[in-house]
């Protein structure tokens, strides 16, 4: 964007934006969030949260990962020019509030485990 006085002025990307460059089109970039998934709810479920295996649920959003690293990479095989992506503004969202929701049990599990 250039002012008046001439100088140009950078925006810096978006939240959004660069989310979408690391995650769209990236099968393989959605498969290691999967994979920290797994990591920490393995971690969780050997250490912390083995007296609370009911607040452990950070599987469910591992899965769901899993899933749209499949789904990314059907659509890149399948339709590699395919642009404008509306299937995001389902799945992102999901993707997201599931995680945030493992996350918060997590959360409740290990503080339950800490102030018995």
């Amino acid at each position: 964007m250039r002012l008046a006085g001439g100088s140009v002025v950078r925006c810096n990307p978006g939240m959004l934006e660069v989310m979408s460059r690391w995650l769209v089109q990236q099968p393989g970039h959605i498969a290691l969030v999967a994979a920290g998934n797994l990591l920490v709810w393995a971690l969780c479920r050997a250490t912390v949260l083995r007296a609370a295996a009911g607040y452990n649920r950070l599987w469910v959003p591992a899965v769901l990962w899993l899933a749209y690293a499949t789904w990314e990479w059907l659509v890149l095989v399948r339709t590699p020019e395919a642009n404008i992506r509306v299937d995001l503004l389902l799945i992102w969202p999901v993707i997201a509030l599931t995680t945030l929701w493992a996350l918060g049990r997590a959360a409740m599990g290990w503080w339950k485990t800490r102030h018995r």
